[in-house]
């Protein structure tokens, strides 16, 4: 079973959050982009497979609203280690009461693999800053999904159709003007389709004893918060 270390947070610095997974028929996914979702599928060679995607969003004087997305999908089949990791960053700088600031980055990283005994260490990061920015929205959200199987298997074009749709949809949420908690909602409501279809997958995938692991880390960080 993986076992998961998160650091310590820090005030107005950097939200970090480690996971790292000793010994476990792994599968990782990544999605990450904001072109409609893509599936790659290869090994890694050398039975190392890296997987690293980061969103990041600076609205300012000049440019009051930046939003952006990420969604990729990565396929590494059978490897003996993995190093995965997905970041989104958002920050807002000196804007008023009366000309508000929008920052918003949002990363989803899916990865597949499998192997009887897999070292897995995956890191999710979001950090979301106002800097001298009265009423100013900033809010950034990582979420990383790790599906784990025992035999490689690639996620079907249904699968992949499912994920396009969503990618779709986060494009749309993410470049609306919802307020923050509604965003969070409905964002959240996405990675859980995102769960779902994964789960789907990966119980058509080929068994040898185990069962299937689909795990999300969610890390959301901003506004309202701030």
């Amino acid at each position: 079973m993986p076992h998961h270390q998160k650091p310590p947070s820090t005030t107005n610095r950097l939200t970090r959050r480690s996971v790292r997974l000793g010994l476990f028929a792994a599968g990782v996914a990544t999605v990450a982009t904001a072109a409609p979702a893509q599936a790659s599928t290869h090994g890694a060679a050398s039975g190392v497979a890296i997987a690293q995607d980061h969103t990041f969003t600076h609205a300012g004087p000049l440019h009051h609203t930046q939003v952006k997305d990420a969604f990729t999908v990565q396929q590494f089949g059978s490897v003996n280690s993995a190093d995965v990791r997905n970041q989104a960053n958002a920050v807002s700088v000196g804007c008023s009461a009366d000309a508000h600031c929008r920052s918003v980055a949002l990363s989803f990283q899916i990865v597949t693999m499998a192997n009887v005994r897999t070292h897995l260490n995956a890191v999710n990061v979001s950090d979301a800053a106002n800097q001298s920015c009265t009423g100013c929205q900033t809010l950034a959200g990582a979420y990383q999904f790790v599906v784990s199987t025992q035999k490689p298997f690639t996620l079907d074009r249904n699968a992949q159709r499912r994920l396009t749709l969503i990618h779709q949809r986060l494009d749309a949420l993410t470049r609306s003007t919802i307020p923050a908690a509604g965003l969070k909602r409905q964002v959240d409501a996405l990675a859980d389709e995102v769960t779902g279809v994964l789960r789907s997958a990966a119980a058509a995938a080929p068994q040898a004893g185990a069962q299937p692991v689909v795990t999300m880390h969610r890390h959301l960080d901003g506004w309202p918060a701030h």
